[in-house]
């Protein structure tokens, strides 16, 4: 009688600890949709942002962007070189040609320019992000911007996450340049020895109009959505610094989910239209 009342009480904690879990993460969910519905429509008031707030636009720009250039170049030349090569082990001659071309419009410059650099967006700027408010929030900074007047969404938040736009549409354009001299100097050493004007044809002759319209609308989304989940996530640590790691964790993952989803969903569209 008293393990089945024991039974009966450990189903019930298990069914309060779910309800409690599925209730939380309900209120997570309609907590960062009003703080992304904020977001936007604060973004459209840009052109008010004061002086300070475009400091802080420029410098997260320089250092989404500019301080990426060497890691993002290494990972373009690293990715058409291994698209060549593997494409040579695969199939042999059969490679030279249009198919190598195609390959390089399809795989590269589609898909993996924003799937890598979007990556290390997260890894660098997503963490430094989410971890920068976080310690902000525990050290009573963001309480001290109140006292003062100052909205830290329009000092802090729209400015990274405009910073992230600008950086990963920028950085997009960067990969797929290293990725096409990559792509040309492994296709030389690979395959037959081409010019570059010919080799330069060649992938124009890959692309269409969807090519150079849809990374764009792929890096604001997902520029967009990288700097709201790293802001949301750092601005929610609320006393303990030893929440910060946990946030940023949550920043690097639900990043990812997002940059993955979207990218998938934007595909398809572009495919159906």
């Amino acid at each position: 009688m008293k393990n089945k009342k024991n039974g009966i009480q450990s189903q019930t904690s298990m069914l309060s600890l779910l309800g409690n879990k599925t209730l939380g993460r309900i209120k997570n969910a309609v907590e960062f949709y009003l703080f992304s519905t904020t977001i936007l429509l604060r973004t459209f008031l840009f052109g008010r942002l004061k002086k300070a707030s475009l400091k802080v636009l420029f410098r997260q720009i320089m250092f989404t962007g500019y301080d990426a250039l060497p890691v993002i170049g290494f990972i373009a030349l690293g990715t058409s070189a291994l698209t060549i090569l593997e494409l040579n082990q695969l199939v042999g001659p059969l490679g030279e040609g249009p198919l190598a071309f195609e390959l390089l419009v399809v795989i590269v410059i589609r898909q993996l320019s924003i799937f890598f650099t979007a990556f290390v967006l997260i890894a660098r700027s997503g963490t430094a992000i989410s971890t920068e408010l976080g310690n902000m929030t525990v050290n009573k900074e963001i309480d001290l911007l109140y006292s003062f007047g100052i909205s830290p969404f329009e000092y802090l938040v729209i400015p990274r996450i405009l910073g992230l736009v600008v950086a990963l549409c920028t950085l997009i354009l960067y990969f797929n340049f290293f990725a096409l001299v990559g792509g040309f100097v492994f296709y030389n050493l690979v395959y037959s020895k081409i010019g570059l004007q010919e080799f330069l044809l060649q992938v124009i002759s890959q692309l269409s109009l969807s090519d150079f319209i849809l990374p764009i609308i792929k890096a604001v989304l997902l520029g967009f959505s990288i700097g709201l989940i790293s802001c949301y996530h750092g601005l929610k640590v609320q006393t303990a610094s030893t929440e910060v790691p946990q946030r940023t964790i949550k920043t690097v993952v639900y990043s990812v989910v997002a940059v993955i989803v979207m990218n998938i969903v934007v595909t398809i569209l572009s495919y159906m239209f």
